[in-house]
């Protein structure tokens, strides 16, 4: 069990709407943009349930949790409507980092173990509809669940109410529980977060509060709950400041590591980055903190504070939302003073500009080019090229000389990418299912 206690957004998903977990609330935002909503404030995973009926409406649930996981960072939790293995199999690769198997259903816990064992123990979840099922957890972990999530019918049970159930082995405990508002919420997470068998909770929050979790850890930080928040681990009488009390701030994008803006803080404004999770700075123009984004909805979102080897300087990495710069620019360095032709070598770049070729080739189809032959003759013609090229890499391979892989293996790496644009597949979504291996 991590030190740092989970907060987990909780959301049921059926014909084409989003309503909390518990089918209390109904929320008239897309699933991908609340989940977002949550995560950038402060959610550390988004529990889905599929409360779907038919065949057709749970393929529509699958497609919207394969969105909501092209979206967010944070893990998501998947599960409700497993008839088969294959139903496990179509949460994971629509996104899914673990599945829970609903343990009232015997049929479920009859396919845990052949789930564990084909997907990997870390990915099978046991949910338990309520208390009583806490008697049966030494079962599920025989069978390769590696974590429980338990439905509480009322406010998540404290470490005394867990003692009268009888012994819990189980150190990996996630609660579905609580009230609507964060305030009600607190009391009762105070309390249950307590218990060192609980893991975590997932949270039931009106639309409107769903930016509130990262105020909800406060308080639990407030209480002596340890959870994912930002702390420092400079204080700020060790940073070197400007006359002004000042500290600069370069900000880049976290993925593509663009510079987007420079602005400076003073401590209200640091600490109040630190509590929130959002860029806050000090207007010198106004003599007033200034909250990034409070005004347009250009938020940007903490994903690292750095400083520099003389500690007068802060780097920060964000999630930016819109624009960075008020002239509707993503960056303020959008102005060329002085610029050297040169050849791109970062692979990421690389990898994104020779992809945008091939995607504007299918857009703009050109005379005379390869990939748009390629396109025309279809499917079956890139993946025999696919694998005529795979082909030459093993041959190249078992050759004394290294030129022969690196360009047999340049060939594949196009003509993947051409099938890429034809399946509609970004380099995005293949880094971020790498990233959840």
């Amino acid at each position: 069990m991590t030190d740092c206690k989970k907060l987990i957004m909780g959301f049921g998903y059926r014909n084409g709407k989003a309503f909390s977990w518990n089918g209390k609330l109904e929320y008239e935002g897309r699933l991908k943009d609340l989940a977002r909503t949550a995560c950038d404030n402060g959610a550390d995973e988004i529990f889905i349930c599929d409360r779907s009926f038919s065949d057709e409406d749970h393929e529509a649930v699958i497609g919207a949790i394969k969105e909501t996981a092209r979206t967010v960072d944070e893990p998501i939790l998947a599960g409700g409507r497993i008839r088969r293995l294959e139903d496990v199999k179509k949460y994971l690769y629509a996104g899914a980092s673990a599945v829970f198997l609903d343990v009232s259903y015997e049929d479920n816990v009859d396919m845990m173990k052949e789930a564990a064992d084909r997907f990997g123990s870390e990915k099978i979840y046991a949910y338990m509809p309520d208390l009583s099922y806490l008697n049966r957890v030494e079962e599920y972990i025989q069978l390769g669940a590696s974590m429980m999530i338990c439905r509480a019918s009322g406010p998540v049970p404290t470490l005394a109410e867990l003692g009268e159930i009888g012994e819990i082995s189980c150190t990996s405990l996630i609660f579905c529980g609580g009230h609507e508002s964060v305030q009600e919420m607190a009391g009762d997470l105070k309390l249950s977060l307590g218990c060192p068998q609980v893991e975590g909770a997932v949270l039931t929050l009106a639309e409107d509060d769903l930016d509130k979790v990262m105020e909800l850890k406060q308080i639990l930080k407030g209480a002596g709950i340890v959870t994912d928040t930002f702390e420092s681990s400079l204080e700020w009488k060790n940073f070197k400041l400007g006359g002004d009390g000042l500290i600069p701030v370069i900000v880049q994008d976290y993925k593509t590591m663009e510079v987007l803006m420079m602005a400076y803080m003073n401590e209200e404004s640091f600490q109040a980055t630190l509590a929130s999770g959002r860029m806050t700075y000090f207007s010198r123009s106004r003599q007033k903190l200034w909250l990034k984004g409070e005004t347009s909805g250009h938020f940007q979102y903490v994903k690292s504070l750095k400083i520099d080897c003389d500690n007068d300087t802060i780097l920060a990495a964000v999630k930016q939302v819109g624009a960075a710069c008020h002239t509707g620019n993503r960056s303020c360095f959008f102005t060329t003073l002085a610029e050297k032709e040169y050849k791109e070598t970062n692979p990421l770049k690389v990898f994104e500009e020779v992809f945008g070729v091939i995607l504007d080739r299918k857009e703009h189809p050109k005379e005379g080019s390869y990939t748009n032959y390629l396109f025309d003759k279809g499917i079956d013609k890139i993946l025999k090229k696919l694998g005529e090229e795979a082909t030459e890499i093993v041959i190249a391979a078992k050759n004394p000389n290294p030129e022969e892989i690196k360009y047999e293996i340049s060939d594949f790496l196009y003509h993947m990418m051409v099938l890429m644009a034809d399946r509609g597949i970004t380099w995005e979504e293949i880094t971020e299912e790498l990233a959840n291996r």
